[in-house]
């Protein structure tokens, strides 16, 4: 998995809030976790599979809100 440069990169190239943990949507409906990035990249784990895979920030991709815990 590549750094937090790579996250850092593409915070800046995409305009995206993407870090470890941030929650996201693609496709509509496919959920799933920011685990980390490989080049310029996302690594998201989505909920409904065991391993993490590369995605384009931006492509159908929908950064969610983090969810308060009372």
């Amino acid at each position: 998995m590549g750094g937090v440069m790579s996250l850092e990169y593409i915070r800046t190239a995409y305009g995206v809030p993407a870090n470890v943990g941030q929650r996201v949507r693609y496709k509509g409906c496919d959920e799933g976790v920011i685990v980390g990035s490989h080049n310029s990249h996302i690594k998201v784990k989505m909920d409904k599979n065991s391993m993490a895979f590369s995605y384009h920030p931006t492509w159908e991709m929908e950064y969610l809100e983090a969810k308060c815990e009372k």
